[in-house]
């Protein structure tokens, strides 16, 4: 049963971690609830819901991981309901550092892995969500005639 859940777990990860920057892409250009949007929502429910039951089986060494899941799934689903295009990307973003973060944790070990996603990471969603508030105004035709060459 474990191992099922394992290769669950790295399949959904694997999938949220694709679908991630295609997903945060459409929230930075203003676009929502995209295919990859949905993938990347189905992704981290399915790798949390895993997660869950990982720790749930081994609860002494891997309860950190299920907070980390939780919180992830948390800022996705806010994401989803944000009304703010900038907080939108904030949350999208803090939840795709969460899973470059696990990935880096459980291959290195390290408490760079720690750090480095959410220092390089931060810096990159708050550059997105500044470049949503600075799309250019959509420009409609004037309704004021144009002046006449005749007179």
């Amino acid at each position: 049963m474990r191992s099922i859940l394992l290769v669950t777990h790295v399949i959904a990860g694997t999938a949220g971690l694709l679908a991630g920057p295609a997903a945060m892409r459409a929230a930075i250009t203003g676009r929502r609830n995209t295919g990859a949007s949905r993938a990347y929502l189905a992704a981290v429910s399915v790798l949390t819901a895993s997660a869950a039951a990982l720790v749930a089986m081994q609860p002494g060494t891997l309860w950190p991981f299920l907070l980390l899941a939780l919180g992830t799934e948390a800022a996705v689903l806010a994401a989803s309901r944000a009304t703010r295009p900038d907080r939108h990307v904030r949350l999208l973003g803090g939840s795709y550092i969460s899973l470059v973060t696990a990935l880096l944790v459980v291959s290195w070990g390290s408490i760079l892995a720690w750090v480095l996603p959410t220092a390089i990471g931060t810096v990159l969603v708050e550059r997105a969500a500044a470049a949503t508030g600075r799309r250019p105004p959509v420009r409609t035709p004037s309704r004021t005639p144009t002046p006449s060459s005749r007179r």
